[in-house]
């Protein structure tokens, strides 16, 4: 299983939603370029931009931008870019050039006031922080940062009033509380901070939208406490923490600090470290799927004004993370210094990516030295583990897990883990009767841990045993997780292996909507549509399954299945089905193709066919949203509806692929 920062220090959820304005772009097809010209140069910079190849993006834009030093379109893709990448000073004459233009102020105008809090000139900041036109993130931004301003330059009442009159959703009252108590406590009103601490304390339903925010804001108000001699105060705000998110590694430092009688440092210090603190707060509210690229622009603007602080670094390195880019991470991870609560887990996750990057020998060194530094970390045993079974290596994992287990004496829920990757190592080296009894035991620990409850269910369908209560488990997997592309296709699949072809295509249909790109759901489903009779679908799946870089196993068999069918019949019922673990612990089901025919293939189309169905469409090269809008519905603005209606496009019109199966609107409104 991989460890995902955000699992280990609650990070990321969403607070809000952050609506920009984009134009819809090509599908993702091959493209000749030329850096001699300036359509060549900006061209280039798009497709590398697109392939999130940011240092190329760059270069390829300074080309554009020699060739045109006035094109405010390239200036600005300079200005993101630069600041993206952590070349926050290379960015400011963009900054400066762009600071009148309303479409890009919220960006230009907060580099210069960033670059006006370093110099401690908050006059200057409170004027770069007036935007022409904003919107209610840009509002919450500008306005608690304009109160951290005003504290800076010595009116620390001014501050809280203006922070006071601020006004906005009901999702700004986390973010308004927390920094107006920050602010009371440097301004030395400690009983309004006192009061403004509890009151955000209190808010737990506020907290379930931005945890990341919430436990920072308890974080402070524990530190808080302390500092005005309230000891059990504290010990009970870190209490709330607990319950809220168990095992966080910066509480458990602080309450260390506590206990021990020593004065906790101020978390948020002065006027530059509370503007970071609204950056870093607003950019882990934003963090989700396809919404990287906004969050870690946020996160480095925050890194300008506070390059120190382990909460920004670990937030950069899991969006790194989130982006395949391990090498960016390792490079955050590098950068946390070994006193830090967080060293051990950037150590972790440090071994992990090199691990992705297939350096394995130096990933396991490297882990099994954090293990020896203390070998009652279950993350650590977790990590190892996982960094053997990225080499099919089970036996060593098995008995690294083996070790795990014997030094927890009472297991709790946290635990189930260890017992749930024993299960996977013990399943792939064929002994069930092990995997099982680790498998229970993980649900008992949690019982409603959606990973767990699909392993197990499916294995048991897989093995032809227990099959009702197998499907139930993945029923409720699916419940819990509707949007896990694999979960659902589990269940799909499970479905299929019972007979019940009907039910497997409705599920596994919803899979691949969720994840259109995973060569494997898109197997699934062809061979689904071939049980119902619907074979030209089931070729097209096939064929689309190939183009997604599958690995031997399933292009041969979809290979296979294009050049003879596929048979129904018992045996295709009963053919064998391997259970392989997914991104995030989630598990995909790899399978055997069963026998073809012939006849079929021969009467099948030689290209992609478009689907029959008036609702849904084929992406096909070179279209963009806007065009299937046209095509379709006869109006382009309408791409905003076929967004609506597909998840799997996370809100972006630019993820479209050739291939991919779009739901559409009603062409008739």
């Amino acid at each position: 299983m991989r460890l995902k920062t955000g699992s280990l220090i609650a990070a990321g959820a969403i607070a809000a939603s952050l609506t920009l304005g984009s134009v819809p772009v090509r599908a993702n097809q091959p493209e000749a370029v030329s850096v001699n010209t300036l359509t060549g140069a900006y061209l280039a910079a798009r497709i590398a931009e697109s392939d999130n190849d940011l240092d190329a993006a760059i270069a390829y834009y300074q080309r554009a931008h020699a060739f045109d030093p006035d094109d405010q379109t390239i200036q600005q893709s300079l200005l993101l870019g630069l600041i993206s990448q952590g070349k926050f000073d290379e960015a400011l004459p963009f900054a400066r050039s762009l600071k009148e233009t309303p479409e890009v102020e919220r960006f230009s105008r907060l580099a210069l006031a960033v670059d006006a809090l370093r110099k401690e000139k908050y006059g200057e900041v409170q004027n770069w922080l007036k935007l022409a036109l904003a919107s209610d993130l840009d509002r919450l931004i500008t306005g608690l940062m304009t109160g951290w301003a005003k504290l800076g330059a010595g009116d620390g009442s001014d501050a809280l009033a203006h922070i006071k009159a601020m006004s906005g959703p009901d999702w700004y009252d986390l973010f308004v509380g927390y920094h107006r108590a920050l602010i009371a406590e440097q301004a030395g009103d400690i009983e309004l901070a006192r009061k403004i601490f509890s009151e955000v304390g209190n808010d737990a339903a506020a907290g379930s939208a931005a945890p990341e925010a919430y436990l920072r804001a308890i974080e402070a108000q524990a530190g808080f406490l302390a500092r005005q001699g309230d000891k059990e105060g504290a010990l009970a705000a870190l209490g709330v923490a607990d319950s809220f998110a168990p095992g966080r590694v910066t509480i458990d430092a602080l309450r260390e600090t506590i206990e021990a009688g020593e004065m906790p440092t101020m978390m948020v210090p002065d006027a530059k470290a509370g503007s970071a603190e609204v950056l870093l707060n607003l950019a882990t509210a934003l963090n989700r799927s396809g919404g990287e690229s906004f969050v870690r622009l946020y996160l480095q603007y925050a890194a300008a004004l506070r390059p120190d602080s382990d909460a920004i670094q670990i937030q950069l390195a899991g969006i790194a993370e989130q982006q395949n880019d391990a090498l960016t991470a390792i490079s955050h991870y590098e950068k946390i210094p070994d006193d830090s609560p967080m060293k051990a887990i950037a150590e972790l996750q440090l071994g992990l990516n090199l691990a992705d990057l297939e350096r394995f020998k130096e990933a396991e060194d490297h882990l099994k030295l954090s293990l020896e530094k203390n070998q009652d970390d279950m993350r650590a045993y977790l990590a190892l583990g996982g960094v053997y079974a990225r080499q099919e290596n089970y036996r060593d994992a098995a008995d690294l897990y083996e070790e795990a287990v014997a030094r927890i004496d009472e297991p709790q829920r946290a635990d189930f883990s260890i017992y749930y990757q024993r299960g996977i190592a013990y399943e792939r080296l064929k002994e069930w009767d092990k995997a099982e009894p680790n498998f229970k035991k993980a649900l008992e620990l949690f019982p409603d841990q959606p990973q767990v409850l699909n392993y197990l269910g499916y294995s048991w369908v897989d093995m032809n045993i227990n099959l009702e209560e197998g499907l139930k488990l993945i029923q409720r997997a699916a419940d819990l997780r509707p949007s896990d592309g694999y979960i659902v296709d589990s269940l799909g699949w499970a479905y299929y292996r019972l007979g019940r072809y009907e039910d497997a295509v409705r599920e596994l249909e919803r899979a691949v909507g969720l994840m259109p790109n995973d060569p494997v759901l898109n197997d699934h489903l062809g061979d689904a549509y071939w049980q119902v009779g619907r074979k030209r679908e089931a070729t097209f799946q096939w064929r689309h399954a190939l183009t997604m870089e599958p690995d031997d196993k399933v292009k041969a068999d979809a290979e296979r299945k294009l050049r003879e069918g596929l048979e129904v019949s018992k045996e295709t019922s009963d053919q064998s089905v391997m259970v392989a673990e997914g991104p995030g612990g989630t598990n995909e089901v790899l399978s055997d193709a069963a026998a073809p025919r012939e006849e079929e293939v021969a009467a099948a189309p030689a290209s992609e066919p478009q689907e029959a169905e008036a609702n849904f469409h084929i992406v096909q090269p070179g279209q963009s949203l806007w065009d299937i809008a046209v095509e379709r519905l006869g109006n382009g603005e309408r791409f905003r509806e076929i967004i609506q209606l597909n998840p799997s496009l996370n809100g972006k019109p630019d993820v479209i692929v050739p291939g991919q199966r779009l739901t559409l609107p009603d062409a008739t409104r």
